[in-house]
């Protein structure tokens, strides 16, 4: 293992990489730093100016100090994140010199910023439904707060120590194995079973994408470079960097499109991994500034959800209807009492808006009661969805639409926020995930040809990815694709280097979710 995570540098005329830090890196840390604070700054005003515009009340700071701290750990992570995804991005355009690194990861990051301001939110309220029900509507409380932190906080550890190691290890498992752990810990320790702390339907989805992803970029990259050898006979292109030389003009193009391409994917799918935690810790903050989507224009939600309720009605009223459907989130089997509890909650739903007019006048007391019920009722349906055996009316499913228009947005201010923290982690760590994708995954160097066909497949899996609301993650679908295209252009691959790729895709959900689920644990205890 030594020889692929050593730390050292290699020889003077072994790497492209080698070029003397000189002016470059100066300006990359004036960068750095103006672009840090600008990115407090603007956080710091736009939540003033969502609190004063929502016209909530405080008597404490301390909510605010709650906020800066979680969101500055939330940010944290997609610092962290840079260093490993982000860096897979402009990976191939500066280890073939067709970019200088501070040139490349300001263009990454004006990509990620675009692909994370245009994205949908499908990914990062899919990440969401992966934690514990109660996490979502105790937001908030003590308990909410440990299992934020704690997932949190064993993101940053596992991704710094494998981006310290060199290996390209995925944030989306980290992130994945990390929400599991606090889930499956707070249901032990609440006398629960481990299996009722986790989605485990999502949980299947998303790990079924981040398992078949990877084998789609080896093989797709393998096939793209063997159809690139057969139909463009350019030496050149399949030429391996040397030096400082940078390559011919039309294939500096190929090299910046390509950056650009998997740039924009990454900021759209992974992006949403953050923008979703940050919303989380938004929502449990300050309840009735972002609960609720009050940017919204009004709707027919009051008679949609009125008419469900009406449909769904029985003879008798179901007792304690929130905790009939909180159970079926639960654990995921339905009684007869789901489809009459999601009537009666819808019918709470109605009554709440209509009463107030419109979701602005909603008063700050009943905000976070109004947007558990909601969530309650539009997960509920979605969870029907599945079922087989259930035929959802049109009204039943119209109502799931806009009660999820109500409860999952994210403001624009968070996005922009995200791509930064994550075009700054690129910046800090770009190198060493450049040199192992570069130099350390086949037996010879990197060529022009391997680099464009990688990235072009990574480009357009994480794109696909992001259609269906699937997380996926960036490393691992580029990493495999330039295995793939070592594979085909017979360049060998470096069996230590790929044992301990796959070593790290297998224990990082583990030991992300042991390491989140011990530091649960530890802040419940305390």
């Amino acid at each position: 293992m030594s020889d692929y995570i050593s730390t050292q540098p290699l020889p003077l005329n072994a790497s492209p990489l080698d070029t003397p830090a000189g002016p470059g890196r100066k300006r990359m840390l004036v960068l750095f730093i103006t672009l840090l604070l600008a990115g407090c700054i603007y956080a710091g005003f736009s939540v003033l100016n969502d609190v004063s515009t929502s016209g909530a009340e405080f008597t404490s700071y301390v909510p605010f100090v709650l906020l800066g701290v979680a969101l500055l750990v939330a940010l944290g992570f997609e610092f962290v994140n840079g260093f490993h995804d982000t860096a897979n991005a402009v990976a191939t355009v500066i280890y073939t010199h067709s970019l200088p690194p501070t040139v490349a990861v300001v263009w990454s990051g004006v990509f990620n910023f675009l692909g994370v301001l245009l994205s949908s939110g499908a990914v990062a309220f899919g990440i969401i439904s992966l934690l514990p029900v109660e996490l979502i509507l105790q937001a908030g409380s003590s308990n909410s707060f440990a299992m934020i932190y704690a997932l949190l906080f064993s993101a940053i550890l596992w991704n710094l120590g494998t981006w310290w190691l060199g290996l390209p290890a995925s944030s989306s498992h980290t992130l994945i194995g990390s929400i599991i752990g606090v889930g499956v810990a707070n249901a032990m320790l609440h006398g629960r079973s481990a299996a009722s702390g986790v989605n485990w339907g999502q949980a299947m989805n998303i790990g079924y994408s981040l398992i078949v992803s990877p084998v789609v970029g080896f093989v797709c990259a393998a096939v793209l470079l063997l159809l690139v050898k057969k139909f463009i006979k350019n030496k050149k292109l399949h030429q391996t960097p040397t030096g400082n030389t940078p390559p011919p003009v039309w294939i500096r193009g190929l090299m910046i499109l390509t950056c650009t391409g998997v740039s924009f994917a990454h900021g759209s799918n992974d992006g949403q991994k953050g923008m979703g935690l940050i919303m989380l810790i938004l929502v449990a903050t300050l309840p009735v500034t972002y609960s609720l989507n009050r940017a919204q224009p009004d709707t027919d939600l009051p008679q949609l959800a009125l008419r469900v309720s009406t449909q769904l009605q029985t003879a008798s009223a179901v007792q304690q209807p929130e905790a009939v459907l909180t159970t079926y989130l639960r654990n995921g089997m339905r009684t007869a009492d789901v489809l009459p509890a999601i009537g009666q909650v819808a019918g709470m739903v109605g009554n709440e808006v209509r009463l107030a007019g419109s979701l602005d006048n909603v008063p700050a007391a009943r905000v976070t009661a109004l947007r558990n019920a909601m969530f309650l009722t539009s997960e509920s349906i979605k969870r029907l969805q599945s079922d087989k055996s259930v035929v959802l009316s049109p009204d039943l499913l119209a109502l799931k639409s806009a009660l999820t228009t109500t409860t999952q947005f994210i403001p624009d201010w968070v996005k922009i926020v995200v791509a930064m923290a994550l075009g700054l982690g690129t910046m800090v760590g770009w190198r060493r995930i450049v040199a192992t994708l570069g130099e350390k995954i086949g037996k010879s160097h990197l060529n022009y040809a391997q680099g464009a066909s990688a990235e072009l497949v990574a480009m357009g899996t994480i794109g696909a990815a992001d259609m269906f609301g699937l997380p996926v993650s960036t490393t691992h679908v580029l990493s495999s694709g330039i295995a793939g295209t070592m594979a085909a252009n017979r360049s060998g691959l470096q069996m230590q280097t790929l044992r301990n790729m796959v070593l790290a895709w297998v224990l990082t959900l583990p030991a992300a979710a042991i390491l989140s689920a011990a530091l649960y644990w530890l802040l419940e205890t305390l």
